[in-house]
């Protein structure tokens, strides 16, 4: 018997707002969060511009826990912490739960990485933080949450780039709809704000170079646009079995009712220019959610500000949905938080849950003259008051994969 999965509890650390009230506020206060980058000298880059968090640790854990971790397993900790609070579990009731984590990352402690290899070109291996070998690895956050809350069930760590956090929680919900574990914690945790992490992604020219206005540099399905905006953050989301929930009373957001994942096999950084196999992620999570394109009323696109995606989303969403793609309201949220890279996808499925819970479509940031090629129904900013019945909630990263989930109001 396939299990129903809900979405009980939300964690989210992002450039827009901490916490449920904070995300969703952020949303409709629809303010870009991107500004010139003071974390470092980014003069050298033809980008220098991202979603920087003002994230204290020690707001959340002790001075000794903070040391030991680096920003991407504290993003993914404290994220964690906040969705059980949210979803009134306490760590010791879903360990007795048999409940796992699952995390995604697209670098992982990469960032991390370059700060300690900066020490030791400087100063030797004595100064190196010998808890290097313990942090950078992909499935640090993950592992640090389950060790921090004491989880013994499922476990794993995730580097499929910026589909990450969504396909960390796809897999996790078909755990619980196979009826393996009733409780899981999953999401994507992502803080790649380091010289020549950031630099990385500015030499392979993917990145806007709006420099003179970064608020109104990430904006897309626009005419304008030219490249995504790197940000940080981790978001993490309570999934139960309806039952589970159900018997202890919680607060239901949203249901997850379909996943679904591809692989162009085509680029390391373009999308196929079909759209079709992006198409068949769309299409697998609507046939494994049971209902069919008719009934979708809203797209939450991946919409991550560059040339070729957006067109191409486009493209697949009409081949997803045919004639019905019409009817379809579609937005992307990243004109206001940036692209968090592997943690982005995360962030997105708990806006489409307050969405579903809000009754409002999230707008479009800095959507000003629409591309031509983007010939959907895409939400101005500002948003829509909408109450949609069931959506999709799309993520594509660099080496063609994608993914998609389908979920339901209730």
């Amino acid at each position: 018997m396939k299990h129903r999965v809900a979405i009980t509890g939300i964690g989210a650390i992002t450039p827009i707002g901490t916490g449920v009230e904070e995300l969703w506020r952020g949303v409709r206060t629809g303010e870009s969060a991107i500004r010139t980058i003071e974390r470092f000298d980014a003069s050298l880059f033809s980008s220098r511009m991202a979603a920087e968090i003002d994230f204290d640790p020690l707001c959340y854990m002790t001075p000794k826990r903070a040391r030991r971790l680096d920003r991407f397993s504290q993003f993914a900790l404290v994220s964690a912490q906040m969705a059980l609070e949210d979803a009134r579990l306490t760590p010791c009731q879903a360990s007795d739960s048999g409940a796992g984590v699952y995390i995604g990352s697209a670098l992982g402690g990469v960032a991390f990485g370059e700060e300690q290899h900066e020490a030791y070109i400087r100063n030797g291996p004595q100064y190196v933080n010998p808890m290097i070998a313990l942090s950078v690895f992909g499935g640090a956050a993950s592992s640090n949450i389950a060790i921090e809350l004491g989880l013994h069930g499922p476990s794993l760590g995730n580097g499929n780039s910026c589909a990450a956090g969504l396909i960390a929680i796809g897999e996790a919900a078909r755990l619980i709809e196979d009826g393996r574990v009733p409780v899981m914690l999953a999401g994507g945790a992502e803080a790649p704000l380091a010289p020549l992490t950031f630099g990385a992604f500015a030499i392979i020219r993917v990145l806007s170079t709006r420099n003179d206005d970064p608020a109104t540099s990430s904006r897309p399905f626009d005419r304008g646009r030219d490249g995504f905006v790197i940000a940080e953050g981790g978001c993490v989301l309570v999934l139960e079995s309806f039952d589970h929930a159900e018997s202890r009373g919680a607060r239901i957001y949203a249901e997850l009712t379909g996943y679904g994942t591809t692989m162009d096999a085509h680029h390391m950084t373009a999308p196929h220019p079909e759209g079709t196999h992006a198409a068949g992620a769309m299409t697998a999570a609507i046939r494994s959610a049971g209902i069919a394109p008719d009934d979708i009323d809203y797209v939450n696109a991946h919409g991550s500000s560059t040339v070729l995606n957006d067109s191409t989303e486009c493209r697949a969403i009409r081949i997803a949905l045919g004639d019905h793609a019409d009817q379809v309201s579609v937005s992307g949220t990243k004109g206001l938080h940036g692209h968090a890279l592997g943690a982005t996808g995360a962030i997105e499925v708990a806006i489409c849950a307050l969405a579903l819970r809000c009754g409002h479509l999230p707008g479009t940031a800095n959507l000003a003259d629409k591309d031509p090629a983007c010939d959907l129904d895409v939400i101005p900013p500002g948003g829509r008051d909408q109450q949609a019945s069931h959506l999709l909630c799309n993520a594509f990263g660099f080496g063609g994969i994608n993914a998609s989930l389908a979920m339901k109001a209730v």
